[in-house]
């Protein structure tokens, strides 16, 4: 690539522990012969996902082509943000061949789409293709609306109506802006998910999108980097809830961070994690913990009750063991101490 030539990015998206930290782990891991540097869009000002891949840095992404924007959704922070990041990862030797853009789980693609046309940029990199990963387990249980046989009848019946959540909403913007669609974690789906996650795919998209299953986030660099799709240029075929705004509103989610001690065993806030999830309607809880007698740092990534956890990393000389969450819910359902009692291990105040 000559500095001439457009640097291409490939922006990554995808509902909430869709997989696309994994994902991105393994480009980095598995390049294909490409340089590639990372921009981590988090939501809550927790760097979990960047430290993450940060700690798989290799010569071809090293950790200094990683970088990190938790002030916000990059589509609202563009000036400030978006494009100085942009402008620095072009301006490293060796240059770049690739840039992967992960977006915050709550991101809406298209209006990021918008931002390659600053024109301080948009002569010099051009979007390769947008990725959307969808959680096989989760679109085939039918959780982006109350009632998605009745909200699809009722639909039929009077095409005015609208019963969407907010949460529908992303998905749905999400699969209409993608290229191509990876439906993740398929084991826990099993066939008949599969085929229903599928259904619901091909039903949101808006053109016919090839949907390819893929385990642990193990794909070929091949089928999703050098589609050359200059997404920036076909925006009319990437339809969004809210064309026709000059924004798009965050208000129907929001996230605290919770500070918490440390703790006894991890099988304790695995269980408080998994209250929350069932009595409270909280979407993710992502960051870590220090657990008594344990040297090593605790991992926390929960999608609803669903909660995984590793140690993974020894604490740093001198770093306090103590643990951060980022918990992310709709609006209406944060209520910070309530939640930061059930996860410090308090007793709730009476409501």
């Amino acid at each position: 690539m000559t500095n001439l030539a457009k640097l291409p990015v490939t922006v990554v998206t995808g509902f909430l522990g869709s997989g696309k930290t994994t994902l991105i782990r393994h480009l980095m891991q598995n390049p294909g012969g490409r340089r590639l540097a990372v921009v981590v869009n988090e939501f809550g000002d927790v760097g979990v996902d960047g430290d993450i891949l940060k700690s798989c840095a290799i010569p071809d992404c090293p950790a200094e082509n990683i970088m990190e924007l938790a002030n916000g959704c990059i589509c609202c922070t563009v000036a400030d943000d978006f494009i100085p990041t942009i402008e620095a990862l072009m301006a490293l030797e060796p240059r770049p061949d690739h840039i992967l853009i992960e977006t915050s789980g709550l991101a809406l693609p298209k209006p990021l789409l918008k931002a390659f046309d600053w024109p301080d940029i948009r002569s010099k990199i051009t979007v390769d293709g947008v990725i959307a990963l969808a959680d096989a387990e989760a679109v085939a249980a039918g959780r982006f609306a109350p009632n998605v046989d009745a909200v699809e009848a009722q639909r039929e019946a009077d095409s005015s109506l609208d019963h969407e959540t907010p949460l529908s909403e992303v998905f749905e913007d999400q699969i209409s802006c993608a290229d191509i669609v990876l439906l993740t974690k398929p084991d826990l789906a099993g066939a008949d998910g599969i085929a229903r996650a599928r259904a619901v795919i091909d039903a949101e998209a808006p053109r016919p999108l090839p949907v390819v299953e893929v385990a642990e986030g193990v794909v070929d660099p091949r089928v999703i980097l050098g589609l050359e799709a200059a997404a920036e240029d076909d925006m009319d075929a990437r339809p969004s809830h809210h064309d026709g705004f000059d924004d798009h509103e965050h208000d129907d989610f929001d996230s605290i961070v919770v500070d918490l001690p440390e703790l006894a065993n991890a099988a304790d806030l695995v269980a408080r994690i998994e209250h929350l999830a069932n009595t409270r309607n909280i979407l993710r809880v992502k960051g870590y913990a220090a657990v008594t007698g344990k040297p090593m740092r605790l991992l926390v990534q929960a999608v609803g009750a669903r909660v995984r956890h590793q140690f993974d990393r020894p604490w740093g000389p001198g770093e306090p063991r103590a643990g951060r969450l980022v918990v992310i819910a709709e609006h209406d359902d944060i209520d910070r101490d309530a939640i930061s009692a059930v996860l410090s291990g308090l007793p709730a105040a009476a409501e």
